[in-house]
């Protein structure tokens, strides 16, 4: 090893390094935070123009079905049918909507030998 050359971490790397670890470190209180509020959010899916919806979390925990009187004469397999375009329909939602906020969480997080 050449005098001088350390580890091949110079005060530059090493800045760089702290800096990394402290956007690490906010994107985790930012992450804790964003768990939260994707907990307490109401992400609604529809089928049939509205007649039936689904309404779940931000984390995709079912809440509740709203299904319109109108449709119950249909019969089990149209509702069945409906209600899972509502369930799909509100999973991608909050799928995207999660990864919206985690992206704009994590923007700007440039950790050294990740890129």
């Amino acid at each position: 090893m050449a005098q001088g050359q350390g580890f091949g971490f110079g005060l530059g790397k090493m800045k760089e390094l702290a800096a990394a670890i402290q956007k690490a470190q906010q994107v985790q209180e930012g992450a804790k935070k964003l768990q939260e509020d994707l907990e307490k959010m109401d992400i609604e899916g529809q089928a049939a123009g509205g007649a039936v919806k689904v309404i779940m979390s931000g984390t995709q925990e079912p809440r509740r079905v709203e299904i319109s009187p109108d449709l119950l004469s249909e019969g089990a397999e149209v509702l069945s049918d409906l209600v899972t375009v509502a369930m799909r329909d509100a999973y991608q939602k909050s799928t995207a909507t999660m990864r919206e906020r985690m992206e704009e969480l994590t923007s700007g997080l440039n950790v050294p030998g990740l890129g």
